[in-house]
């Protein structure tokens, strides 16, 4: 998932003008954002394939499993506003790079952490992961609504974030093969002392082999933006303190927009770490562990294709109307997955990418119209807004365990109801007096 900002005076954390390529540079520019989008989406993705792993390995419950996206997602509540000051003391390019190797940090961390054979050491490898992939977000989101016409800023960033679902699709298919396919033979319940130890850093090298491949591809990619860091003119503004942006949550539409982002993102993430789990289920579809792990990318490939298709609707339909209808359909599709069993069950859950495509930009985009030159310190908080995907699928984790896989999905059907009210609420353009 990606956070687009929307047209303002200054699209980007404190900076005092925005930033513009220099002349020529438009193009590359946009390139090393859509790479940047690709990235951040596929690692993300790839905790839908390590979660089934975990859970394996360590016997772990739901809720104890989903404390991966937990650790994953809580990064956004704790760096998103340090990332901003980054931005505002060495500009977009550097602080990407300061991203892109947080990045391959926290992936060789990975390292450490199966030697260990301690769950809460993956937690912390995640934890340092996630905190350089919302620093890069940081960057990529506002960057990417600079390069082009303001007019078409929606639509734009809609597209940009299909190479963000182009990763999420990609990513879990190989992650499948990778990480699900060598899934333990041996019960690690039957184990302990010094022989579980021994099991777990085995069977946890493949991810570390996986991890570390990660690790040089980001390491190359900081070295190829780090090269390219002057084709950005920026201008510093003089330091403000950046907390300055929670009063913004006393106008209604900015505050509800941000409930929004909340509960999309912890929705969308808590569907995403059960598929696996929810297509091995008997009275689903009753796969094994790598069959429906390669399963995932058709819930974020519909991600994908439908942010193609809605570049184009968003330009011929109001925004909130669009937002409203793919609520209702994902709430739809919730209940005939829950209620149902075999392949409409599985199907149905899997069809709910399509309809998240639009969500996340369109959201952003509304919540922060009116915001004027504020708009920037909006994009920032909403950020923070991310750390849904910390809580909500703790939350549908711990409703498995209680009353199972399929009464959990209650959970991500309260989140979109009230996209839905969103999307009603703010379907007709804000008109307001501007901003101070």
């Amino acid at each position: 998932m990606a956070i687009p900002t929307p047209t303002s005076t200054t699209a980007a954390p404190k900076l005092d003008s925005a930033p513009t390529p220099l002349p020529g540079n438009t193009a590359s520019l946009q390139t090393f954002v859509f790479a940047l989008f690709f990235v951040f989406g596929g690692i993300t993705s790839l905790n839908d394939v390590i979660i089934p792993k975990l859970k394996d390995l360590f016997t772990l419950s739901y809720a104890q499993a989903m404390l991966v996206q937990s650790a994953f997602f809580a990064a956004y509540f704790f760096v998103s506003i340090p990332a901003a000051a980054i931005v505002q003391r060495v500009g977009y390019m550097r602080t990407a790079v300061v991203g892109l190797v947080t990045m391959a940090a926290g992936c060789l961390l990975f390292i450490p952490a199966s030697s260990s054979g301690v769950f809460a050491t993956f937690l912390l490898a995640l934890f340092v992961l996630a905190s350089g992939i919302t620093i890069v977000q940081v960057v990529a989101n506002p960057l990417i609504s600079m390069l082009g016409k303001p007019s078409t800023a929606s639509s734009r960033l809609t597209f940009a974030q299909a190479f963000n679902s182009l990763g999420t699709t990609l990513f879990p298919y190989v992650g499948a093969i990778l990480i699900l396919g060598s899934l333990a033979t041996v019960d690690p319940t039957t184990l302990s002392g010094a022989a579980l130890d021994a099991f777990r850093e085995e069977e946890t090298r493949v991810v570390v082999h996986t991890y570390i491949g990660l690790a040089i591809a980001l390491a190359v990619l900081a070295f190829a933006v780090w090269l390219n860091r002057s084709k950005l003119a920026e201008k510093p503004a003089p330091e403000e303190s950046i907390l300055r942006a929670f009063d913004l949550l006393k106008q209604p539409r900015f505050a509800f927009g941000t409930l929004c982002i909340f509960l999309y993102v912890g929705a969308e993430v808590a569907i995403g770490s059960i598929i696996v789990n929810y297509l091995m289920e008997a009275n689903v579809l009753g796969m094994g562990a790598e069959e429906a792990g390669k399963h995932v990318p058709l819930y974020w490939g519909g991600a994908m294709v439908g942010r193609f298709i809605g570049a184009g609707l968003l330009r011929l339909f109001s925004p909130g109307k669009v937002l409203a209808f793919a609520a209702a359909m994902t709430i739809v599709l919730l209940v005939v997955s829950g209620t149902s069993t075999g392949a409409l069950s599985g199907w149905s859950l899997l069809a709910i990418g399509l309809f998240n495509s639009i969500m996340f930009p369109t959201i952003f985009t509304l919540a922060c119209e009116g915001l004027g030159h504020r708009t920037a310190e909006g994009s920032g908080l909403l950020c923070v807004a991310i750390v849904g995907g910390a809580i909500v699928p703790l939350l549908t984790g711990y409703a498995a365990d209680v009353v199972g896989l399929k009464m959990s999905l209650a959970v991500p059907a309260v989140c979109y109801a009230a996209i839905l009210l969103f999307g009603v609420y703010a379907r007709r353009a804000y008109h307001s007096p501007q901003h101070a």
